[in-house]
């Protein structure tokens, strides 16, 4: 299934193609206070790939927080995270956040929450590299 998606304003963009072709997508909502507080809802798929664009090279303000090895990217304009990056073993890994999904029947999202809290960074860095998209590229457009 490919699925286009952007932030609010459009600067932040991307293309997600995931193995879910006629099926449930399951969907995490994270329960840390940023993506609480952004509404945030998250897919990923260890099959997946992401290819996204930010569009003007001051459009996406990457923010870290505790362990700092995850990179949300929220939109300096409209203040969306459509997607969330983290190196993990050499390898950029990425969720995205599919309330910023174009054109998707939110009826065909599986929808659970989790909690990372209890998580140490061994474990944390583990289950991305189990269950994160494993196949990244973001690219920046000069032109806004």
């Amino acid at each position: 299934m490919k699925i286009t998606g952007t932030c609010h304003c459009g600067r932040l963009r991307y293309v997600v193609k995931l193995p879910f072709e006629g099926e449930m997508i399951p969907v995490r909502r994270c329960s840390c206070t940023f993506c609480r507080r952004h509404g945030a809802v998250y897919t990923s798929h260890p099959k997946g790939t992401l290819c996204a664009v930010v569009r003007g090279v001051s459009s996406d303000a990457a923010y870290s927080f505790a362990t700092g090895t995850a990179v949300f990217h929220v939109c300096s304009t409209c203040g969306v995270v459509p997607f969330v990056t983290s190196e993990v073993e050499g390898t950029l890994r990425a969720v995205v956040n599919v309330n910023t999904f174009d054109g998707v029947d939110f009826a065909s999202f599986l929808e659970s929450t989790t909690d990372f809290d209890k998580e140490d960074l061994g474990d944390r860095l583990a289950r991305r590299a189990h269950t994160w998209i494993p196949t990244v590229s973001v690219t920046t457009e000069e032109s806004a």
